[in-house]
């Protein structure tokens, strides 16, 4: 196991999982803790990436935010170590996926840890030399909580086709154009792609903004059918 600190709150962690049997960008995991006594506890993780072949066998990557007060993230953030056992079901979900072999416009729209399906997608997008146009449009509290910001600010300038764009808030960077607000219809009218391109559309993120932003895409005329969407409650 190794593991990326991300942002203040989240860590990646790199996983092995002999006999792993592939997944779909947008899938999930169910990591399964138990303790000498016997309790065990389980939470539902996004993988982040494509399958990885490592000396000890195929690597998965899930990106984990603390929850305060929850009961697994903080152990894997704090305790969880090299060598630890950790019981991996999956992969799961088969709605919340993209295929690359899929050629319609994609836009993409996270709210928070929200990103981290999203950002599965455009890993493999690239690894599948894809040029299916995306566009993300990404919402945080502030710059320091960016999951992936360095990866993002580089994939957005190497990428040929992939449009990145950022929402604050509470608290915008320096040189920040307006003011931090939650998104609204200016926001995915601007940076998302217009209903007659019939884009395919994945929201993730909590479940006000999961809705909000669902709410919005239909009203701006983007078919129900085509609009996917993952939302996750404050389970830790």
């Amino acid at each position: 196991m190794e593991r990326r600190v991300e942002t203040r709150s989240a860590q990646t962690l790199v996983l092995e999982v002999p006999d792993w049997p592939g997944h779909l960008p947008g899938q999930h995991v169910d990591l399964r803790l138990t303790a000498p006594d016997g309790y065990q506890a389980a939470r539902s993780y996004s993988i982040a990436g494509p399958v990885v072949d490592g000396p000890g066998g195929p690597r998965i990557e899930v990106t984990v935010q603390r929850v305060p007060d929850g009961e697994v993230s903080p152990y894997l953030i704090d305790v969880f170590g090299v060598g630890d056992p950790v019981e991996v079901r999956g992969p799961l979900g088969g709605w919340f996926i993209w295929r690359p072999e899929q050629t319609a416009p994609v836009q993409l729209l996270g709210g928070g840890s929200g990103v981290v399906p999203l950002m599965a997608m455009i890993r493999a997008r690239r690894a599948a030399g894809s040029k299916v146009p995306f566009r993300l449009l990404y919402s945080v509290r502030t710059p320091a909580d960016l999951i992936y910001g360095d990866e993002l600010r580089r994939r957005a300038r190497d990428d040929f086709g992939l449009d990145v764009a950022y929402a604050y808030t509470r608290e915008a960077p320096e040189g920040w154009r307006g003011e931090p607000h939650r998104i609204g219809l200016a926001d995915v009218n601007t940076h998302g792609w217009p209903p007659d391109l019939e884009p395919l559309t994945y929201v993730c993120g909590p479940t006000g903004f999961v809705e909000t932003v669902a709410d919005l895409l239909v009203g701006l005329g983007h078919p129900s059918r085509r609009v996917k969407t993952e939302r996750f409650g404050p389970t830790g």
